[in-house]
């Protein structure tokens, strides 16, 4: 299990759980919906904006889509802000009996921002049902965080989902899939700086000092700047300019060469691979991911395929399917859609030692 505010979890396997209702990123639905019935085989019951709940167990944990899994949730409905947070309230305080809590345990409430004020009525009733907590179990209460645990894994403890804003899921347990949002930094040169700082979560570890990080296709240099900044020595190709935090970093060398022809001096091993480019996934798959896994030029990577062009959910079973680079050299790879990717699957892993 990877670090964490993980109170009372859980590694029960999938199949103990009869109902389950997945989040994902706005949008994105739909590709969720045919990951799950095209690669599990599941039957989805209903969808809307950002999730999709589906009937009898399915393995989610490997998924690509999916942010949050909540595990057999019960739906709650109510007219009223009161009326829900006391359904709400009721279904927790009856689901602890025979439970003792001592540690910090996630309170989560989520719903579709694409709902106009849903925000602030999912607001009201997470305040509302938060002090009927502390009339009954002040304690307890007081040990609730409001975030979804860092990391990846099984974590135990009260998860909200609104799907109208009379209608709510509720559930004790849920599967964290490791997506969630970055901080930004002023000094990082893209957006894309986001999405491998989301990657170091999924992953559970980051570059450090002393490591080396070679970024195909670094421009503008934002993973570059991620890595530098603390403390990995980075070598950074492309043709196009640096600029931000990542121009003139003393950790940061720059090469204008095609990454497509890199090949790194015989005997040296890189220990990250950062790859962020708009090109054909298939391009990227054939030329980098594959010789750089298949002959040990790096220890861990993080890739990011591009799928707007392509049939993603075709593309994940490529991935997947035995014979790929992943799955020959990289087993434990995971492919995660982040908080901070579009159109597009990011690639973490470590490269199984030749």
């Amino acid at each position: 299990m990877r670090p964490g505010f993980f109170a009372l979890a859980t590694r029960q396997g999938a199949g103990r759980f009869a109902r389950m209702l997945l989040t994902c990123q706005a949008g994105f639905e739909a590709l969720l919906a045919r990951e799950l019935t095209e690669v599990r085989a599941a039957k989805v019951e209903e969808q809307g904006p950002g999730w999709v709940r589906l009937a009898g167990p399915v393995a989610t944990e490997t998924l690509t889509f999916p942010w949050l899994t909540l595990r057999d949730p019960i739906e709650v409905r109510g007219e009223s802000v009161n009326a829900l947070a006391a359904k709400v309230a009721d279904f927790f305080l009856t689901s602890l009996r025979g439970e003792r809590i001592e540690s910090a345990w996630p309170s989560v409430w989520q719903g579709p921002q694409e709902l106009v004020g849903l925000g602030r009525r999912l607001s009201s009733v997470e305040s509302a049902c938060g002090e009927l907590l502390k009339k009954k179990l002040s304690r307890v209460a007081k040990l609730a965080v409001a975030d979804i645990p860092r990391g990846e894994g099984a974590t135990r403890g009260l998860f909200v989902f609104f799907v109208d804003f009379g209608r709510a899921y509720v559930a004790r347990e849920a599967f964290v899939h490791g997506q969630r949002r970055m901080a930004d930094d002023d000094l990082a040169p893209s957006r894309s700086y986001l999405k491998v700082e989301e990657a170091y979560v999924v992953l559970g570890r980051e570059p450090g000092p002393g490591e080396t990080v070679c970024d195909l296709g670094a421009a503008p240099g934002g993973w570059s700047y991620s890595a530098a900044k603390r403390g990995a020595k980075v070598v950074a190709l492309d043709n196009g300019p640096l600029k931000g935090g990542a121009l003139g970093h003393p950790l940061i060398e720059h090469r204008c060469e095609d990454a497509f022809r890199y090949a790194p001096p015989e005997g040296q091993v890189f220990d990250w691979l950062f790859c962020d480019m708009v090109e054909d996934p298939h391009h990227v798959l054939q030329n980098i991911v594959s010789p750089w896994l298949a002959r040990g030029w790096c220890r861990r990577f993080v890739i990011n395929l591009k799928f707007g062009r392509v049939d993603a959910v075709a593309l994940l079973r490529e991935l997947r399917a035995t014979g790929s680079p992943l799955v020959e050299h990289a087993p434990a790879a995971r492919i995660r859609h982040l908080y901070h990717d579009r159109e597009e699957f990011t690639l973490v892993g470590e490269v199984t030692a030749r």
